[in-house]
């Protein structure tokens, strides 16, 4: 079966294609999920909540995206979501006293720098900088984006970019020359 056609089955409601549908992006989107909320059993919950959510907004998808990145933005709301309801202060910014930021696009890391150390890094960023930095980064996402799913500002998505990016930057390089190498 197509994709398309398993969609359309979906939207008809055939249990059948759901589970389908659901055994082709679950893995995926679990580890989306993970990403924002660290906790195994978090993050399968926001999954399998957003998973409900997609089905039942199935007959919005109008293909101007892939299915797999309409889903991960629903995966990726529902994750913030969960993180404001458990009173997690994503941002607390005022523009007029930041300003805008440059984008700074060639920014580098030192060689020797595994993946797992940048994660770890970003993890352990403040979250003003984790969830801005993680969704441009990691995920992907545009500052049109990020400041709809964050509901802030494009310049203050550009802003904790960029100041996440410094921080970041910063904490690799103690990290590297804190371990001798």
């Amino acid at each position: 079966m197509t994709q398309h056609r398993l969609i359309e089955a979906c939207r008809d409601n055939d249990r059948r294609a759901q589970l389908q549908l659901y055994n082709k992006y679950c893995d995926g989107m679990y580890y989306v999920a993970l990403r924002f909320m660290k906790d195994t059993m978090e993050a399968e919950d926001a999954m399998q909540e957003a998973f409900i959510k997609a089905f039942k907004k199935l007959h919005q998808f109008n293909g101007e995206v892939t299915f797999g990145a309409w889903l991960k933005k629903i995966v990726v709301n529902k994750c913030i979501d969960k993180l404001k309801a458990k009173k997690l202060e994503l941002v607390a910014i005022n523009e007029q006293i930041l300003g805008t930021a440059d984008e700074e696009e060639n920014w580098q890391i030192e060689d020797g720098i595994t993946i797992e150390e940048v994660k770890n890094e970003i993890n352990a960023l403040p979250e003003k900088y984790k969830y801005p930095l993680m969704l441009y980064l990691v995920e992907g996402y545009d500052h049109e984006e990020i400041s709809e799913i964050l509901n802030i500002t494009q310049v203050a998505s550009r802003t904790l970019v960029h100041r996440g990016k410094k921080k970041l930057q910063n904490e690799l390089k103690i990290l590297r020359n804190g371990t001798g190498h």
